[in-house]
Parts: structure tokens; C-alpha cells; sequence
């Protein structure tokens, strides 16, 4: 909700194959993306929960910023209602120079609301003070380990033709058979998952949209004592926040978004609590960096 000299507003970035996803962006963001001398003219797409000023107020500088670096592909911009309002006021009233298309699209229905080479995005309903959404970055599942061997006892030649089983593809042999992916290939294997969840009561529905996350961002803004804080604002607990993982059986949950009451060392509180739950649980700092490895 409020900036602090060490604790920059809610921004979660996640880079996938030299590609750049932001989810929200609060103030601050810009320098956190230089401080990490991360390219921003690679942001594809940004993903925005809802329009309080603590998670859009970032945007307006990127977009401008975006014009300097020689962009060539659009932007795109994915959020609740009101958001292509936010984005065409501040163009207007700032006179922003923009040499970019920029694409935005509100959210009418929760479901896919992105896809990419590989993955796709699903937006779900969150329950806060205005509409707000949820985030699941899902890949799809990637072909089983190609075996060699098995390709070479089938006679096909080293090549091109591996490539394009590997791919999926079905091979004609010289002889007029066919080589088809299932006989050289293991099992299907499992894509990453990255879900992302602030400002929002907790509910059950997050759990099964977060389910088997590999990361789960989830905010956790208050100690359990504060509950009916929690609940009076639409916002949830860190130890709510764990037993929604729990519940999801992700592998990590990383918490953001705490309330500027608490001092970094009293936020240790907040962690104590979401671990005595999930005890995988970490508390995101400022340019944290997380690795997502392949589970197989």
C-alpha cells in the first residue's frame, strides 16, 4: 500500500525463454527492472490484478520509457475493466510520446486470457474492494525424452528427421512405413506453473486455480491476530496464504505485499506463521530472484 526506503510497491516479473511477463506495476518498478539491468523493451505482456494506484501507478513511466529503447513489437496490456480507461487517460493528459502499438484488454470472464508459444495465461475472479484478478501461467506439456536408440533400431537417419519426431512429427521411411513420435519418445513430461495472487480475501477457488503450482506469489499482508483486519480490508493473512498452498500443493510460496505497519524484522512473524503451515514458504524481498526448474 505505501512505498518504504527498502520495500518498492507490488511487481512481479517472470522471464521465460528470454521472454518478459509483468504482473502488476506499482511505483518503483522501473528501478528495480534497471537495478536488475533487465532489457524492459522484452516485456510482452502486462498483467494487471486490479486498478488501486499500489499496483498500476509504475505503468505510465514503462510505457513511456518503452519509446527510448527502439521497440518494435507490441505491448500488450491485460486487466479488469477500466483499465484500457487508465492507460488512454495517461496517455492523454501525460502527452505521452509513444512509437509502439500497445494492446490492451479488459477482462470480461475469468478463463485464458493470453496465449503463448508453449503456454498460456488463465485470469481468475479474486475477492476484494473492486474487481480484481488472479494469475496462472501455465506451460503445456512438453514431449517425453527422445531416445536414440530406439530411432536407430527403426532405421531413421540422424537428422532432420529426429528433430521432427522430437517435434511431434510423424516420418515416412523410404520403404513406405511410418515412425511415429510414441515410438521413440517416453512419456508426455510435465510444463511449469507460476501463479500470482494479491489483495483478495481468502477463498477456496484459489487453491484450485493455484493447484500444483511450481511458484506461488500470494500476498500475505497481515499476522493472524489481524484477521478481522484482514477480512474488513478483502485482504488475507500469511497463514492464510499457507494453507491455500497447502491446499494447492504447490511447491514454493513466496509472500508479498505486507502492511507497512510491520518492520522487516517484524515481518519474521508473518513468516513464522505461513510456515508452521507450509513450511516452504519464503518471504519475497525486492529483486529476489527465483529459479522455476523442470520437475523432470
Amino acid at each position: 500500500m505505501m512505498p518504504l526506503p527498502n520495500r518498492h510497491l507490488t511487481s512481479v516479473l517472470l522471464r521465460r525463454e528470454g521472454e518478459l511477463f509483468l504482473f502488476d506495476g506499482g511505483e518503483g518498478t522501473q528501478v528495480s527492472l534497471r537495478r536488475l539491468n533487465l532489457r524492459w523493451k522484452k516485456i510482452s505482456v502486462i498483467f494487471i490484478s486490479h486498478t488501486h494506484a499500489d499496483h498500476v501507478t509504475g505503468i505510465p513511466g514503462l510505457l513511456m520509457l518503452s519509446s527510448q529503447v527502439d521497440r518494435d513489437d507490441p505491448l500488450y496490456i491485460i486487466g479488469p475493466p477500466r483499465i484500457a480507461e487508465y492507460i488512454e487517460t495517461s496517455r492523454r493528459v501525460l502527452d505521452m510520446f509513444i512509437n509502439y502499438e500497445i494492446v490492451v484488454k479488459e477482462i470480461t470472464a475469468p478463463g485464458i486470457v493470453y496465449e503463448g508459444n508453449g503456454f498460456h495465461v488463465r485470469a481468475f475472479q479474486l475477492r476484494h474492494t473492486k474487481p480484481c484478478f488472479g494469475y496462472a501461467f501455465e506451460e503445456y506439456p512438453r514431449p517425453g525424452e527422445f531416445h536414440p536408440d530406439k530411432a536407430v533400431a527403426l532405421g531413421v537417419p540422424r537428422g532432420p528427421l529426429w528433430a521432427k519426431l522430437q517435434d511431434g512429427g510423424a516420418v515416412e521411411m523410404d520403404d513406405g512405413s511410418w515412425v511415429t513420435p510414441d515410438m521413440v519418445l517416453g512419456p508426455p513430461r510435465s510444463g511449469r506453473k507460476f501463479s500470482f495472487v494479491t489483495d483478495t480475501l481468502a477463498f477456496p477457488a484459489i487453491a484450485e486455480e493455484s493447484a500444483n503450482s511450481d511458484l506461488f506469489v500470494c500476498e500475505g499482508m497481515f499476522e493472524s491476530a489481524l484477521l478481522g483486519t484482514a477480512v474488513e480490508k478483502r485482504h488475507m493473512t500469511a497463514e492464510q496464504a499457507a494453507f491455500i498452498a497447502k491446499e494447492a500443493r504447490v511447491e514454493k510460496l513466496a509472500l508479498i505485499h505486507y502492511s507497512p505497519r510491520y518492520t522487516d524484522f517484524e515481518l519474521q512473524q508473518l513468516l513464522q506463521e505461513a510456515q508452521a503451515v507450509f513450511p516452504n514458504t519464503v518471504l519475497a524481498r525486492d529483486r529476489q530472484v527465483f529459479s522455476i526448474e523442470y520437475k523432470d
